[in-house]
């Protein structure tokens, strides 16, 4: 997010790079910088002759750079996007000629999206050199929950622990979902609210009784009444439950207990950092803790990957994904 900043900030003082290749597994910062280069550095007037969208399945290196090479009209730079870039995956060493001495009038924008160059290939320091390489890392579950609480701080929101788990666990870490999300809530609700659970539930339709998160914290308390409760839920709504995210959620909660186990310090800013996830959930495992030997965790582990085949039809013939659950369930609370 910083480092996105930094490139959107430079482009704003006049620093534009002749090159500006963006790459990696998260897309969504790929897109901000590349709409914000296709909205800002040309004129309005000067776009019909100066701005080229391309696309990689339909050009050619060869396409591009003979696009690249030309001077604009009537304007100081001349704009090529190349988006879903990764299309020329195969070829785009081929960039390096270019790179080593790119047209300074002209801003050539790659979008290589879930795919990163080889930083030992020669392309790649070319660009480095005369150009701009970004990479968008994919990001861990505990850093998309910063990331939220940064975004919606700087629209003048606040949000509470529960209710980011809440949309991570429902949405997954895709940064364009969240976003979008998000953007309906700060257009519904006024500014400086704190946003909670009740919000997410009304606004976005995600219960904050019967989700995976209260599932896992259920578990985790050996609450086998709530447990049960929020599988039959999920049972009547199959679509916005599906058993493969529970499962993954499930064995995520449990190698972290598992790793919960083997520290040494358990202290609330050490198991926070160990185990990636915000201080104010660390009680909960804590008290998993004391209900999940170490042994327990490891058996509950192997019950997941089972209920993962399972699930894929491996070992069990048309088995329901409700009887699936119900067994899972039953044999990590007994």
């Amino acid at each position: 997010m910083n480092e996105a900043n930094h490139i959107v900030q430079d482009i704003k003082k006049g620093n534009i790079k002749p090159i500006y290749f963006l790459m990696g597994e998260e897309p969504y910062y790929i897109d901000k910088i590349s709409e914000f280069i296709e909205n800002t550095i040309l004129e309005d007037s000067e776009k019909g002759f100066n701005q080229v969208v391309m696309y990689g399945r339909d050009v050619s290196i060869e396409d591009i750079v003979s696009s690249a090479k030309r001077f604009p009209m009537m304007s100081k730079y001349q704009v090529i996007i190349v988006k879903e870039a990764q299309d020329l995956s195969k070829n785009i060493d081929k960039i390096e000629a270019y790179a080593n001495n790119p047209q300074p009038s002209t801003v050539l924008v790659f979008n290589y999206k879930y795919k990163k160059l080889d930083k030992r290939k020669k392309s790649y320091k070319a660009i480095a050199k005369n150009g701009l390489i970004y990479e968008s890392k994919k990001l861990y579950e505990n850093q998309v929950l910063d990331w939220i609480g940064k975004v919606l701080g700087g629209r003048g929101y606040t949000i509470e622990p529960k209710a980011s788990q809440m949309l991570v666990e429902f949405l997954g870490t895709d940064l364009s979902k969240l976003n979008n999300e998000l953007g309906k809530l700060t257009a519904i609700l006024p500014v400086k609210t704190i946003i909670d659970s009740q919000h997410i539930e009304q606004n976005i339709g995600i219960s904050k009784d019967f989700n995976n998160f209260e599932l896992r914290k259920a578990i985790g308390d050996r609450n086998i009444v709530k447990a049960n409760r929020i599988i039959n839920y999920f049972a009547q709504n199959p679509k916005n439950n599906p058993l493969i995210v529970t499962i993954s959620l499930l064995n995520s909660f449990f190698t972290q207990l598992l790793l919960y186990h083997g520290l040494r310090d358990k202290s609330k800013a050490s198991v926070a950092k160990a185990l990636r996830v915000n201080p104010y959930f660390v009680d909960d495992y804590t008290k998993a803790a004391q209900n999940y030997p170490m042994r327990k965790v490891s058996m509950i582990i192997g019950l997941l990957r089972d209920a993962d085949l399972k699930s894929k039809g491996v070992g069990a013939v048309s088995l329901p994904h409700l009887d699936i659950l119900k067994e899972l369930i039953f044999n990590i609370l007994h």
